[in-house]
């Protein structure tokens, strides 16, 4: 089941020519937290829509997506 934000997540990664780091999604959806748009990342990779890894070190790393 997809709600509005997870219809412009998977919105921007379909137009998206390369991949998206996490706040780079967060900027085109000021009105919903970051815990939010994780959540709907974490459930999108989960059904195979998309796809995201972690890239980096530590608690510096980042999370990049892109479309499946």
């Amino acid at each position: 089941m997809e709600d509005e934000i997870s219809k412009r997540i998977l919105n921007m990664l379909k137009k998206s020519k390369e991949p998206l780091e996490m706040a780079d999604i967060q900027k085109q959806i000021p009105d919903a937290t970051r815990t939010k748009i994780m959540y709907r990342l974490n459930d999108l990779r989960g059904e195979g829509k998309i796809k995201g890894k972690r890239i980096g070190a530590g608690g510096k790393g980042v999370w990049v997506w892109w479309k499946a």
